[in-house]
């Protein structure tokens, strides 16, 4: 699933090619992305609209338009592409040419048109990686939380934009086990999931996201983080830190990746 370091890789990528231009066509090919207006609405509020930037919120790609904003989701296995692919559910078509292929295997992502962004988002947690979001605020959030805490990672409405991958690689860096109450972490274990979780967040952004499914930078090119991962997606391998063969369970229905040894309940 494209997290926060795969979005903001699709924003920064996309931000030269589009920023400064003007939607000219628009064609939905499954009515079913389009969650507002209708897609007739969509097409007809998108055309001949400029693109003043692109922004980010959780996993929210936002295009904010000369009128109103442009949302993407990608959900599980979405993407926006500059060539043809073959899960193509919408394309925008550029005033000089480029054609943006909103992609989506699984048919779950979403496109909305509304007149201001926050009718989508609104409701997310704090961003991990703005100055604001503190060991402080992450403490005062956790207090009376009896989830544990890989499930609050997850929780959008808790702290946006971390998703299953993140969380793993997040906790153990920072030696929590993901069952761990929330409310039970001590201050100084809540200050080292702050730091492991801005940090897993930046080196994914740094290596352009993780390619462990069906990601793909708009060029169509893979990231790179996944391949410096040390538990997500690795199951029976080895620890890299003692050698104890890592462990997978499921935290509320969410495979979970870890170090029973690193990382003891």
């Amino acid at each position: 699933m494209p997290e926060l370091p795969e979005v903001e890789t699709i924003k920064s990528d996309l931000t030269p090619v589009v920023e400064g231009h003007r939607f000219v066509e628009v064609e939905v090919l499954n009515p079913g992305s389009i969650r507002h207006p209708s897609p007739e609405g969509f097409r007809r509020g998108v055309e001949g609209q400029g693109v003043r930037h692109l922004g980010r919120r959780g996993k929210y790609l936002i295009i904010h338009l000369e009128h109103g904003d442009l949302v993407v989701h990608l959900m599980m296995t979405g993407g926006i592409f500059l060539s043809s692919h073959p899960t193509t559910r919408a394309t925008f078509l550029l005033d000089d040419g480029t054609r943006l292929h909103f992609a989506d295997r699984r048919k779950l992502g979403g496109l909305w048109l509304v007149a201001d962004a926050a009718l989508v988002v609104g409701k997310l947690g704090p961003e991990p990686l703005e100055p604001d979001f503190t060991p402080r605020v992450l403490g005062e959030r956790l207090r009376g939380r009896k989830a544990p805490i890989k499930a609050l990672l997850l929780d959008q409405s808790f702290l946006a934009g971390v998703g299953n991958m993140y969380a793993d690689e997040a906790l153990y860096a920072a030696g929590v086990h993901p069952l761990r109450p929330g409310c039970d972490l001590s201050s100084k274990e809540v200050e080292s999931i702050h730091g492991a979780v801005r940090k897993v967040l930046l080196d994914g952004i740094k290596t352009g996201g993780a390619s462990v499914d069906t990601y793909r930078r708009p060029d169509g090119s893979q990231g790179h983080t996944h391949r410096g991962f040390q538990v997500a997606h690795r199951r029976g391998e080895m620890c890299p830190r003692c050698g104890t063969p890592l462990q997978r369970l499921a935290v509320r229905q969410r495979g979970t990746y870890f170090c029973p040894s690193c990382q003891n309940e």
